[in-house]
């Protein structure tokens, strides 16, 4: 039988990594119950933490939605050897109420290096889980027009 062909590497050009995660909302609310929201702003920019806030306080559903989603941002980059720059990653919602990825800093280098130029994301909760789900937009390639002939006459 003969050998299957290699998949291409993962990350450049032409290649489009998803990404996915899921988290639990019971651990998140543990975690909300042992350190309080001062734990959670070491993952997500003042804006998104407004973002998941009610009247109530923190929405753990829409912290873990943007949890899930820069975990999932971050997994399309296939860096390896990189931790989540948790800051970098910024997830937000738009005037329609979709989530939208904004890449900053580190994130955005790694991106760029990869091709990519934007991260579309998906979020769903449910009473346990957050999941999300991830999609780099590449890059299109360049593409090279023929130079024109110079013709000189003598």
């Amino acid at each position: 039988m003969p050998a299957r062909p290699a998949a291409p590497p993962a990350g450049g050009l032409g290649w489009a990594n998803l990404g996915m995660d899921i988290v639990s909302v019971n651990r998140v609310r543990r975690l909300l119950a042992q350190y309080g929201e001062r734990f959670f702003e070491r993952m997500l920019t003042p804006g998104e933490l407004a973002d998941c806030r009610t009247s109530s306080g923190l929405d753990v559903l829409s912290l873990c939605g943007r949890i899930a989603a820069k975990e999932a941002a971050f997994k399309t980059l296939r860096v390896r050897g990189r931790f989540l720059p948790w800051p970098d990653i910024v997830v937000r919602r738009s005037e329609g109420g979709w989530p939208l990825v904004e890449l900053h800093r580190t994130a955005a280098e790694m991106a760029a290096e990869s091709g990519i130029t934007e991260i579309t994301v998906s979020i769903s909760h449910d009473v346990d889980y957050a999941v999300a789900v991830a999609a780099p937009i590449i890059a299109p390639a360049p593409s090279y027009a023929p130079t024109p002939s110079v013709s000189s006459s003598s």
